[in-house]
């Protein structure tokens, strides 16, 4: 069994890997300079998101005063603020493939129909993920907006909602993080205070929000139209409890009496959305002193350090171009990039040309050239290469294999460019998905995948599942 300590390290380094890798500065700068300027589409692209209705079908569909309510939610949807907050899987801190997850509702009275119109978005199946690419949809329960583009879970999820959630997409409610993860609530030294209750103090060492589930499951009765009743919590696959929420009466804030749920009992029972459950990732790395406010995304940062500026520009990287340092012969010589190319800067081009011809009959080359060729073939910045193409930022990877080795280099055979030719090759198979070309069943489209899954939101050492 794993001590709490080994739990917290798994969950606070899961954390830390999605954000550094899962939505990079650059994403974030080019969505909000286009988002600020009023060019929503622009914003969805430069997030990864694509957008699978037209706002001009939408007019002709459910009239124009229902067009403007979701054109005004479009305008104010930062991509790049939804792409950090949906739910992730272990142990990449992948999307959660498969997935919708409805951002605002819109009743039949607020539209011309009879059905009530939700704004989702969704997540590719984990077979078809290249690119870890969004779709935004609109869903009034019918399968015809679906043909485009079928999806194996086309109706929103219970348990993984946004709507009531705006903070975590609607750059106008984005100060409301602070509140509604009780990071107002914590005193001076950012901790929470020690609960009396073990049961309550043992959901809190699990990584549970039990602070604001009251008040979140008051959010979510009044949502069905009710002020009372009961909520129920999931916690795992096979871990259940049961909220009996009671209004607190004037000035006084909503109670909840926490019970076990006996196994079946509660699946007609409202679900607390998973964003309500747990302790937001972000204030738990801040609480811990393991990420600063300038490593956020700006929105956030604002949020929960209001008093720590954020920083405005990404970290500069390292400077393609710089030599490094080789062990040759009993010497200290550089290799660096010459027109573009990774080469010996020490040598001179006979005695490279006469080290070549020496290694293509079977000798033993410069040490210098046994340097460039493994960076040709397995750098050590690989596993950063791979993170990035896996959370979709090729252009990252290519930035990073192109200050290594050059511009203009030629990859020979080896790990990199297996990676670059898989993910090349991964990402025509969800244009295929997009295409409507391939199902989610079992076939040729899922031996593209070469990661396995398990398909959680979170690292299972994290929750203890």
């Amino acid at each position: 069994m794993h001590s709490r300590a080994a739990n917290a390290d798994s969950r606070h380094s899961f954390w830390l890997r999605v954000r550094e890798f899962a939505v990079p500065p650059s994403m974030i700068d080019s969505a909000t300079a286009r988002r600020y300027v009023g060019d929503w589409a622009g914003a969805c692209a430069a997030a990864s998101v694509d957008v699978d209705f037209g706002l001009r079908s939408v007019a002709r569909t459910h009239g124009r005063e229902f067009a403007a309510r979701v054109r005004a939610d479009l305008r104010h949807l930062a991509p790049d603020l939804l792409r950090w907050h949906l739910p992730r899987v272990a142990p990449d801190g992948l999307l959660r493939p498969g997935l919708t997850v409805p951002l605002a509702r819109y009743d039949p009275a607020d539209h011309d129909g009879g059905r009530t119109v939700h704004l989702v978005a969704r997540t590719a199946p984990a077979w078809a993920d290249a690119g870890q690419r969004i779709s935004l949809a609109l869903w009034d329960g019918s399968r015809s907006g679906d043909r485009s583009c079928p999806h194996p879970h086309p109706r929103p999820d219970r348990r993984f909602r946004l709507d009531l959630h705006r903070h975590l997409w609607d750059a106008r409610r984005a100060d409301e993080l602070r509140t509604r993860s009780g990071a107002d609530r914590l005193p001076a030294d950012g901790r929470p205070a020690v609960d009396p209750d073990p049961f309550r103090a043992a959901l809190r060492r699990r990584g549970c929000a039990v602070d604001r589930w009251a008040a979140e499951a008051a959010l979510l009765l009044r949502a069905e139209g009710r002020t009372s009743g009961r909520v129920a919590v999931r916690l795992g696959a096979r871990n259940r409890l049961v909220l009996d929420v009671t209004p607190g009466g004037e000035g006084r804030p909503p109670e909840a009496r926490i019970a076990p749920s006996a196994t079946g009992s509660d699946t007609t029972l409202p679900v607390l959305p998973d964003a309500a459950t747990w302790v937001l990732p972000d204030l738990d790395l801040l609480r811990g002193g393991l990420v600063n406010a300038d490593r956020l995304h700006p929105l956030v940062a604002s949020a929960l350090a209001p008093d720590r500026p954020a920083a405005t520009a990404p970290r500069a990287p390292e400077q393609p171009g710089q030599a490094r340092i080789v062990e040759c012969r009993g010497a200290r010589h550089r290799i660096g990039l010459v027109d573009g190319v990774l080469a010996p800067l020490d040598h001179d081009p006979a005695e490279i040309r006469r080290e070549e011809l020496l290694a293509a009959l079977t000798g033993t080359p410069l040490a210098c050239l046994r340097a460039i060729d493994e960076a040709h073939r397995q750098p050590e910045c690989l596993p950063d290469v791979r993170a990035r193409l896996d959370h979709g930022d090729t252009a990252g990877a290519l930035a990073v294999v192109e200050a290594l080795l050059g511009p203009d280099a030629l990859l020979r055979s080896g790990d990199l460019r297996d990676e670059l030719e898989t993910a090349a090759l991964r990402r025509v198979t969800y244009g295929l998905f997009r295409a409507g070309l391939v199902g989610s069943g079992p076939g040729p489209a899922r031996a593209d995948s070469r990661r396995t899954r398990d398909h959680r939101s979170r690292p299972r050492h994290a929750t203890g599942c």
